[in-house]
């Protein structure tokens, strides 16, 4: 018969796996204050290769999104606040503040036309020529940094992925499955019509129309019946020319 360890062995046992379990936190600890030393290495550098390079990250969109990448990675946010080293030596903060004042003026400029939601990419485009002129270029990254900082004041503003575009939404109205379903079909031509939905979604009308609806009544999309072949098309000015309404008489 197999004997019980005694009072003795548990003694030793349980020794052992406080042994074991402190020389775990130890080497925790150990891997912790490296990874911190290693980090705050890691920022210093990174305010020395700004120091070194600060014009090149004032006007270069390029050089200005690596260098984001490489405070990512080290835990450092120069947007976080317009006070302090980062606002102080390059400025970042104002900026970013000062592009996002000018993606709401052109938001609101637009929304007669597309309803609150545009091209990002118009709306880099739209930017640049406001800022005509300005020694800073600006990039897609910045635009799209300038829309993350606008999301805190609960505006509405986001950038919502639709098939292979990415648009700009200054609105609160969330867009469902089908919506962004239209919107993506609708990148081909810049319109869609009830039975091409019927057809390529295999929907019926009544989805359809009831979706169509909807995105009229927000300001998204709008009519055109100017054509012989009597079908009603449904113009997206977010992923269309404006000037293209009507200008196509298939």
């Amino acid at each position: 018969m197999r004997r019980r360890p005694g009072i003795g062995g548990l003694q030793t046992a349980a020794a052992a796996r406080d042994q074991y379990r402190l020389l775990g936190e130890n080497v925790a600890k150990i891997r912790t204050d490296l990874m911190k030393e290693q980090l705050a290495t890691f920022r210093s550098q990174l305010e020395d290769f700004a120091r070194k390079h600060k014009n090149d990250i004032r006007k270069n969109p390029a050089f200005r999104s690596q260098f984001h990448e490489m405070c990512a990675k080290v835990g450092v946010d120069p947007l976080a606040s317009n006070k302090g080293f980062w606002a102080e030596l390059l400025g970042i903060g104002d900026f970013y503040y000062e592009i996002g004042v000018q993606i709401v003026e052109i938001c609101l400029a637009m929304r007669a036309q597309n309803g609150g939601l545009i091209n990002l990419q118009e709306l880099c485009s739209l930017l640049r020529q406001k800022r005509k002129g300005l020694r800073e270029a600006v990039s897609e990254d910045d635009c799209l940094r300038a829309i993350s900082k606008l999301k805190v004041l609960g505006s509405g503003f986001e950038v919502i992925s639709v098939g292979k575009k990415k648009l700009v939404r200054s609105v609160p109205t969330e867009l469902n499955k089908d919506h962004n379903e239209i919107i993506e079909l609708a990148q081909a031509q810049g319109f869609v019509t009830v039975d091409e939905l019927e057809r390529r979604l295999s929907w019926t009308s009544g989805r359809a129309i009831d979706a169509l609806e909807t995105l009229l009544e927000e300001g998204f999309a709008m009519i055109d019946d100017g054509h012989r072949d009597g079908r009603r098309r449904y113009w997206f000015p977010c992923v269309s020319s404006i000037s293209s309404l009507g200008g196509n008489d298939a």
